[in-house]
């Protein structure tokens, strides 16, 4: 028999101007959830109410729409843990969450790798503690669904020494992946291999591009967060190697603990040589960018970036980022494009040269041909001119041929 789902009811606070679009995205994360959306209640939050966020009168209002039904009720923005106990005694017992417990339910149904899953439990232990009573008290109120996935039910349904041994404990395990991480960063740095990271808003289709672009098969989805874990795939770029990086999806509002907790995967794949900012050009790409820049911002970003507008085969004719780059990873138009432009904004990176390989000294050169990319050669009695592109890094190796 299929499992009945669990049905969500929203508040949504109206606090400033986007208040529809963080509505809207609060429904696609229900439905990522595995979940249904139930309705919705509006508030306009003049000042903050200390007990409940909402004021007693809506609360009550909410009681009473709320009446007889199974529902779980998501807050669209941040409560704090007596908030949180508050309301839902209001409500008569009801399951209340956040914004920030819904959204770290649906990491701990995407991560896949032993890293992901560690700092997804991570996350929702240092979320959950300031909410432990006891022995979970006021989590008896989560009976199963949105909020115990990740850790589990048994989990939580503990102490507050054990959750601190096992937030400990996990700390402990993430610092030795992250230190063989910085040794993998730090050698990709020596070997120079370049890095193209996919960054951007969450179901922009980011993992569609890293297909099109390397012929991998990653996992897509209609659905926010569809990829959680990085994924790195190699691809040519004018005969040259690159590696490119797919990252976690973005939001609007994400809360600044999701965003420390995924840090260290984030700033691997951001110490890159460019990134690809991925915006839907049939969505609010203004928005998108946006936040991807301000998220960025908050990570100590630097490094060069290209907007990429996807999505262009159902996207009406628009007036798009200036620089930006058109394409369809679906049905892949515009992809030969921004490889041009990928090449262009790292031209720093490569020299173009010519050269003369006498026929003498052809094993030599064949020794280190790999390195670099020919463009032309002409063939003479004495030797081979050629015109080169050269990495920076190998340019002394090439020397002795330089005319």
């Amino acid at each position: 028999m299929e499992e009945s789902r669990e049905n969500v009811y929203i508040v949504q606070p109206i606090e400033k101007e986007n208040y529809k679009e963080l509505h809207d995205e609060a429904i696609s994360l229900i439905e990522s959830a595995g979940a249904e959306y139930a309705g919705t209640i509006y508030q306009k939050i003049r000042e903050i109410d200390p007990a409940t966020y909402i004021g007693e009168g809506k609360v009550q209002e909410l009681k009473e729409r709320l009446e007889g039904l199974d529902v779980t009720v998501l807050f669209n923005g941040e409560l704090s843990p007596s908030r949180t106990v508050n309301l839902s005694k209001a409500i008569g017992d009801k399951k209340v969450i956040d914004r920030t417990a819904l959204i770290l339910d649906i990491f701990a149904r995407r991560a896949q790798t032993s890293e992901g899953k560690l700092q997804v439990e991570l996350a929702q232990l240092k979320y959950l503690y300031p909410r432990l009573r006891g022995k979970g008290n006021a989590l008896s109120r989560l009976a199963g669904g949105i909020g115990t996935r990740g850790p589990g039910e048994s989990k939580l349904e503990t102490d507050r020494r054990y959750v601190r041994a096992r937030i400990r404990a996990l700390e402990e395990r993430l610092k030795e992946t992250e230190a063989r991480r910085a040794r993998l960063t730090e050698r990709r740095k020596k070997e120079r291999v370049r890095t193209i990271a996919l960054v951007g808003y969450t179901n922009t289709g980011k993992s569609t591009l890293l297909n099109a672009l390397t012929g991998a098969d990653a996992m897509t989805k209609d659905a926010l967060f569809a990829t959680l874990d990085p994924t790195s795939r190699t691809f040519d770029v004018q005969g040259f190697p690159f590696l490119l990086v797919d990252t976690v999806g973005f939001l609007q509002e994400l809360p600044h603990s999701l965003i420390e907790a995924f840090h260290s995967t984030l700033e691997s794949a951001l110490s890159c040589d460019l990134a690809l900012i991925v915006c839907d050009a049939s969505g609010n790409f203004e928005t998108q960018l946006s936040t991807t820049l301000s998220t960025l911002k908050e990570l100590s970003f630097d490094s060069p970036y290209l907007v990429v507008m996807n999505k262009c085969d159902i996207a009406p004719s628009g007036d798009f980022p200036t620089g930006s780059v058109r394409i369809s990873a679906k049905t892949k138009e515009g992809l030969p494009d921004l490889k041009e432009k990928i090449f262009g904004m790292l031209s720093s990176e490569f020299i173009s040269a010519e050269l003369f390989v006498p026929y003498t000294e052809m094993d030599a050169y064949g020794a280190v041909k790999s390195l670099l990319r020919e463009t032309s050669a002409e063939y003479a009695d004495d030797g081979a001119h050629l015109h080169v592109v050269i990495p920076v890094e190998y340019a002394e190796k090439f020397r002795r041929f330089k005319k």
